[in-house]
């Protein structure tokens, strides 16, 4: 007899990571199951999703929208619950098993610690939940026995290079960047760059936030953050490549000299699936390589004049405390003024530099403290923005 299916709760699975989970449990052959399904405002999808995969439960977060959606389609066996309070408790249910949190943004970062709380396996695709709270996220997954699994392309490619030997072993991890669409433009050029054309990745289908984080390469500084404490590494151990074809999705180097690097085409599918179905590998979803074909692949030094969010990321993993909760708030502030048109592109950093610089740190805050730099944070990038 096969195995009971592995309950899965995805919170945000009307995202872009959240529909490419879904695709991944639909092709598991029924070893994972989805057991619960969350969203903030877009209900239409939630109820088609569903009715495609009729999980025990699904939640939305915001009552305004839920009181808005006819729910007279919902599966009979599935329940509507309503509010954030009902994600605490579904993610703490001694039937779930793993929960894969995918709420882009600082909004993710409640889920993720009531799961870990739960001492349940998160999937961790919210990287702003250890951008804001690496010390005190760590800290709560440790004592109550959860586990953190990368679902990120380039930390789920260091967490299956870091197999190749142990921690005390490891000179330094490389993540790669496709450097977005402008890593050759000029400053001139880069004054100029409208929404539509930093919404146009080269390589990664991804959402509008995450799209304009990784045209700033703010993306990158998020990520560096969050492998400082995914896999407790100093930050001069951290760095950084562009790597424009995005085969190579991150590097180990060893003391010996030797490099793991963990390859594949750019598809999402397959670090939720690694995440998934850990620490087993499965059948994959996604197409291989084809090796009998020419293939390049490139790999260049980042330009730390041009794209400023890099020594950022670098500095705040240095410095930990508030810092990167003042550092996301700012930064999701900026692009939220940029795509509706108030702020320039390359005014984004800048942005996020200054609100950075004038904060009133604190090396060992509370998780009431966090929160309360996120929102003088974002008052004060509103307060530039209006400037």
């Amino acid at each position: 007899m096969p195995d009971r299916p592995k309950n899965v709760v995805v919170l945000g699975s009307t995202g872009s990571i959240g529909r490419s989970t879904l695709e991944v449990i639909s092709g598991s052959c029924g070893s994972l199951r989805a057991y619960a399904l969350s969203a903030h405002v877009n209900t239409a999808t939630l109820l088609e999703q569903a009715k495609t995969v009729r999980p025990r439960q699904i939640i939305v977060t915001d009552p305004q929208a839920a009181a808005r959606q006819d729910w007279s389609e919902l599966p009979r066996e599935t329940e509507l619950a309503v509010g954030s309070e009902a994600v605490a408790e579904v993610v703490a249910a001694p039937e779930v098993e793993i929960v894969v949190s995918a709420v882009v943004g600082s909004a993710g970062l409640h889920g993720t610690w009531a799961a870990l709380a739960a001492g349940k396996t998160v999937a961790l695709a919210n990287k702003e939940s250890l951008v804001i709270g690496g010390a005190l996220i760590t800290r709560l997954a440790k004592k109550h026995g959860a586990a953190i699994l990368p679902v990120d392309s380039e930390h789920s490619a260091v967490f299956q290079a870091l197999q190749a030997g142990r921690a005390d072993e490891v000179r330094r991890v490389i993540l790669t960047a496709s450097g977005g669409p402008f890593r050759t433009y000029s400053e001139d050029q880069l004054s100029a760059v409208t929404v539509a054309d930093a919404l146009d990745h080269p390589t990664w289908d991804m959402g509008r936030k995450i799209t304009i984080d990784s045209a700033t390469l703010m993306n990158k500084a998020l990520e560096i953050i969050e492998a400082r404490w995914l896999f407790d590494l100093r930050p001069e151990q951290i760095g950084v490549v562009i790597h424009p074809q995005s085969i190579v999705h991150s590097l180990v180097e060893f003391i010996d000299g030797s490099v793991i690097a963990q390859m594949s085409v750019p598809d999402m599918k397959l670090p939720i699936q690694y995440a998934l179905c850990w620490p087993h590998r499965k059948q994959g979803l996604v197409k291989s390589l084809n090796w009998e074909q020419v293939m390049r692949l490139d790999f260049e030094p980042p330009d730390f004049e041009r794209f400023a969010a890099l020594r950022l990321g670098l500095e705040v993993a240095r410095l930990g405390g508030t810092a990167g909760a003042v550092l996301n708030a700012a930064n999701e502030t900026a692009v939220e003024a940029f795509l509706a048109g108030e702020l320039a592109f390359c005014d984004i950093v800048p942005l996020v530099q200054d609100v950075l610089k004038h904060h009133h740190f604190d090396p060992n805050p509370s998780f009431d403290q966090l929160l309360a730099a996120d929102r003088w944070a974002r008052q004060e990038a509103l307060r530039w923005v209006c400037a």
